[in-house]
């Protein structure tokens, strides 16, 4: 079933709300081949002229396409490395009140001839692609938002981990489960911080943090963080005091003794979304209000100040898509960015999210145990992008747990090159605490 839905979702939608669960029981059924017997035709084209912008109609999308932008744009060799994908124009040379001396398009190219003599050609696929127009319309990182029930009904497969070193099918799988879901296991790793660390650079290269590289916790106070002590941690997500927060958290249990340690993950993101539908003003203002976080460490020789600004809920602001998430009660310093008539309107919307969030039915327990490596995830969605899961940690004497946090753009790399899915520009989140067990 889930493989299905991460089909669907690779082949391209429009608009915000995705059909990622069916309404009945029923199975997903594969929508019937349709045979041409010839080409099918392109999409009607139409184009009108502007003082300063091309007027492009393509099927059912009407672009407004800036002359200085076509310029820019241009894809040809004196233009544009085709080699490292990188642009050769010279941005600042290009007049701003350049217009084109001739304008040509047939079926599925426009043709630009500017005042030097240029021609610049692009394909009207590729501009209904990449125009705003165009971009307003995309879902920038296809995911399936869950709540216990869902995810257990999917029932998404850990994998073994020699597959996931040693193929490409076993890679492949565990990033199907990573994007749509924003977590994903690996089971049967031998419970060392050497084999964890293996595990974890074959999606992305380590980050250094203020933990180290592969750090490990258990309730022994060494760090001046409630992640270290026996308290149990509510529902949240980690290194919002980072400018960027960690893109990719790994979690191995390396020992466990005794009972209990069951970890709590909530999809912050569908919390969101039901927000967005009940009250999209609380939506609007979590999405626009900054605040900041910070972690404050005097202890041994660890002396640490940092601070992070940004709102709760992160989106892009030309289709209102949510990427990221800031959700951390512990870590939110004094809250000081907005004038009073704002304040109370903000809390009573982080009141609405919180509440989605502690709703029992979202609420997917999950035990960690030496072996089973999880949740691999994605702490959120950033140009890379993250979707933050959050999460609760049970403790208790005599488990101690060794992660690290990646880079968040390596898995989409893996994505290209393992799934071949190019479309996917950085996406799925997950978001577990690099600091908190």
């Amino acid at each position: 079933m889930w493989c299905q839905r991460l089909a669907w979702l690779l082949r391209g939608s429009t608009g915000r709300r995705w059909p990622w669960l069916p309404r009945g029981p029923g199975p997903i059924l594969a929508a019937p081949a349709r045979c041409h017997p010839t080409a099918p035709p392109s999409p009607l084209c139409a184009w009108q002229l502007h003082p300063d912008h091309l007027e492009l109609r393509y099927g059912s999308t009407v672009m407004r396409l800036d002359f200085v932008w076509l310029r820019d744009h241009c894809r040809s060799a004196s233009c544009y490395n085709a080699k490292t994908k990188q642009r050769s124009l010279d941005t600042a040379s290009v007049d701003l009140a350049i217009q084109p001396q001739a304008v040509r398009v047939d079926e599925a190219t426009l043709f630009l001839t500017w005042p030097d003599g240029h021609v610049t050609r692009y394909g009207l696929e590729w501009l209904a692609r990449n125009s705003y127009e165009g971009q307003k319309q995309q879902v920038m990182h296809p995911r399936i938002l869950w709540n216990a029930e869902i995810y257990q009904q999917a029932q998404v497969p850990s994998i073994d981990c020699r597959s996931f070193l040693e193929t490409d099918e076993g890679l492949k799988e565990f990033l199907q489960n990573f994007l749509l879901y924003g977590i994903a296991f690996v089971e049967n790793v031998t419970p060392t911080k050497e084999d964890t660390e293996i595990l974890a650079k074959r999606i992305s290269i380590i980050r250094e943090t203020i933990y180290g590289r592969m750090w490990y916790f258990t309730s022994d106070f060494s760090r001046g963080d409630t992640a270290y002590t026996k308290l149990a941690l509510d529902r949240h997500t980690d290194t919002t005091y980072f400018q960027e927060p960690c893109g990719i958290q790994v979690f191995h249990c390396l020992k466990h003794e005794g009972t209990g340690g069951r970890t709590l993950l909530v999809d912050g993101f569908h919390a969101a979304e039901r927000v967005l539908r009940q009250a999209p003003e609380h939506f609007e203002l979590l999405a626009k209000v900054p605040l900041k976080h910070e972690y404050v460490e005097n202890m041994g020789g660890c002396h640490n100040h940092m601070i992070g600004v940004g709102p709760v809920l992160n989106v892009y602001p030309w289709n209102n898509e949510l990427y990221l998430i800031r959700y951390n009660n512990y870590d939110r310093a004094v809250f000081n960015t907005v004038p009073h008539d704002v304040v109370r309107r903000w809390y009573r919307a982080h009141r609405a999210l919180t509440a989605e969030l502690r709703r029992p039915d979202n609420e997917l327990w999950v035990k960690l145990k030496p072996g089973k490596v999880g949740p691999a995830a994605a702490s959120s969605r950033t140009g890379p992008g993250w979707r933050w899961e959050l999460w609760v940690w049970h403790r208790e004497k005599g488990r101690v747990i060794r992660g690290c946090a990646g880079v968040w753009a390596l898995p989409y790399s893996a994505v290209f090159l393992v799934l071949g899915a190019p479309a996917l520009a950085s996406a799925c989140v997950f978001s577990c605490c690099p600091k908190a067990v």
